[in-house]
């Protein structure tokens, strides 16, 4: 449940912090993972980000957004949050859409 409220979290501040639209046909959605212990939760992200932007900066924020609404939500303590960038996303990438 964690890793859900997480995933949604990122996915909200993937669309405020990195401009990237939450539509099903951009940018493929974020992926969390949650290891619980005790009154307190590491996250793991995993997302796309555009390019071109500054990662570093956007990845903090997103961090931290993720952490404060984590913590909101569930009453626990995030000691960590990490983020993998699966890929970056060009705005010629995100408007032509995904083949399947």
């Amino acid at each position: 449940m964690v890793a859900r409220i997480a995933a949604q979290a990122a996915r909200t501040a993937q669309s405020q912090r990195a401009a990237v639209p939450p539509d099903r046909d951009g940018p493929t959605a974020p992926h969390a993972s949650a290891a619980v212990r005790t009154g307190s939760v590491r996250l793991h992200l995993t997302m796309d980000l555009p390019y071109p932007s500054d990662i570093p900066r956007v990845c903090a924020r997103i961090q931290q957004d993720v952490a404060e609404r984590v913590a909101q939500l569930t009453g626990l303590r995030v000691g960590e949050v990490t983020l993998t960038v699966r890929r970056l996303v060009t705005a010629a990438d995100a408007s032509r859409g995904r083949v399947r």
